[in-house]
């Protein structure tokens, strides 16, 4: 199915996110039981995450100053008080019968991120970011009478979440990917969340809805869940905007609804009626005072905030004179960023570093499926092969052999050259029999430049790099080639 945005004019797509990113804090948001993720099912559990009677919830602070950074880093205003409520409703994997999350009283609110590139940036408004706890995990597959049983685990229960609700400010499906996008990287920035779509560290749910071109009234929106990767969402807002303008013209209405993403079938189906804020019978949470976020604590928290993506890119396009691609594949990452700066600080160039950080390394890296923080070419040794190339060492050719070596081998680049012979050949006796060799094996080409086809002088060239394993001086070796191609045959 083609994407919305590309089959009608007629039509405006609105749409907002409720995106669910965990804390990475030690402990959940309420009691002192470990957040770690894969351990046996119900083995982090305590009477206060089981909701047993007479436990009462204590605050984790660690998951208040992690929200606050996801706040400050999303330009939301902190209120000075907020609060908790009970938010009611019965699933098996909410032991309590109610989950522990803020309501009309959020942490912070009247936020926004920008998406886009440079020159075509678009400001997303952030409604709100609130504090909540997770709910467990019902299991469906895996056991023997999972055709007739579900069982829970409750090691997920009251594991600290940040709830980030955007304005509908969103357009199209690419919109809302790109979002998501850039939000990932900021908490990864931030270091508050490993943002584990699989782990379900990241979790978002879509609110969409189609209205009249021009129009500024909202159209009957649905909510689609099980958006368990950023490409899901994609497709999944692509399908089910297309399918409300399929409804709407032809003559039907649109039903407010949760619908689930369907990913083997590529199609969205209804789930039940879309829940209202009066369902969940929100009201205060009595076991939990206000929470007080004070200007020394706002202090506090904002000296602790890290260069973010945008202003980390703006840094390197100036301090570094990098191109604008080169600068916003860097900020992508932290650690890639870190890495290439830690190659910079070693005396390389920076656009040799750039270019080879996010070219023949990020390839091998993509080869071996290892992260940056995983290379086995530590900066120093990225920053010594690329002072040897831009010393005109080694030619661009042996570099990349030579890096290739040093990372499946983890020996330092010293050492690699001098067992290699990675010298570039310099010696014209030596460049010159390559020479007489490349063009006696290959009259036909000699012939052709001779009568006129001079570009084919590269050619020769690469015939002379292949010859010497790419280590002949590429310059030297093509003024060779003119003299000798000039001579009669």
């Amino acid at each position: 199915m083609p994407a919305a945005s590309e089959v009608s004019n007629q039509h405006e797509i609105v749409i907002g996110l409720e995106v669910h990113v965990q804390l990475l804090t030690k402990t959940k948001i309420f009691c002192g039981c470990s957040t770690r993720f894969g351990d046996p099912a119900n083995t982090h559990t305590c009477p206060v995450c089981l909701g047993l009677p007479g436990a009462l919830p204590v605050l984790n602070r660690d998951a208040v100053t992690m929200a606050l950074k996801a706040a400050m880093a999303l330009n939301c205003a902190i209120n000075p008080q907020s609060r908790f409520a009970r938010k009611n409703y019965f699933y098996p994997d909410l032991p309590k019968g109610y989950q522990i999350s803020q309501y009309d009283e959020p942490l912070a609110e009247h936020g926004w991120m920008e998406i886009g590139a440079e020159g075509r940036s678009k400001r997303i408004g952030i409604t709100r970011v609130h504090l909540e706890e997770d709910a467990g995990k019902s299991l469906h597959e895996g056991f023997q009478d999972s055709d007739r049983r579900s069982y829970i685990d409750l090691n997920r229960s009251g594991t600290p979440l940040i709830e980030i609700v955007t304005e509908p400010d969103l357009r199209s499906p690419e919109e809302a990917y790109d979002f998501l996008t850039r939000l990932k990287t900021v908490m990864l920035y931030l270091e508050i969340s490993d943002c584990n779509m699989e782990e379900g560290s990241l979790r978002c749910d879509a609110n969409a809805s189609v209205r009249p071109a021009g129009s500024t009234t909202l159209g009957t929106k649905t909510e689609v869940k099980n958006l368990n990767s950023f490409r899901f969402l994609q497709k999944a807002l692509a399908y089910e905007t297309k399918r409300q303008m399929d409804v709407i013209d032809s003559g039907g209405t649109i039903e407010q609804e949760t619908r689930l993403w369907d990913n083997s079938e590529q199609r969205t189906y209804g789930m039940r009626s879309k829940e209202f804020a009066h369902d969940y019978r929100y009201f205060p949470e009595p076991d939990l005072l206000p929470l007080v976020i004070t200007e020394g604590w706002k202090d506090a928290v904002r000296r602790e905030l890290p260069e973010l993506p945008d202003a980390r890119q703006e840094r390197l396009l100036h301090e570094y004179a990098l191109p604008v691609p080169s600068a916003a594949q860097l900020t992508t990452s932290k650690e890639l960023a870190d890495y290439f700066e830690a190659v910079v600080t070693h005396d390389a160039d920076a656009r040799l570093a750039a270019n080879w950080t996010l070219g023949e390394l990020q390839s091998l890296l993509n080869e071996s499926k290892k992260a940056i923080r995983e290379s086995p070419v530590p900066p120093e040794q990225l920053a010594e092969l690329l002072k040897l190339i831009a010393e005109e060492r080694i030619t661009g050719t042996i570099g990349k052999e030579l890096l290739r070596q040093v990372f499946m081998t983890s020996r330092p680049v010293s050492e690699v050259m001098k067992e290699r012979g990675f010298e570039r050949i310099d010696d014209p006796e030596q460049l010159a029999a390559t020479a007489r060799q490349v063009i006696a094996a290959n009259p036909k080409q000699a012939t052709q430049y001779r009568n006129g086809k001079t570009e084919i002088l590269g050619w020769f060239v690469g015939q002379v790099m292949k010859a010497t394993r790419g280590q002949a001086n590429p310059k030297q070796a093509q003024e060779i080639l003119k003299t000798q191609l000039a001579g009669k045959p």
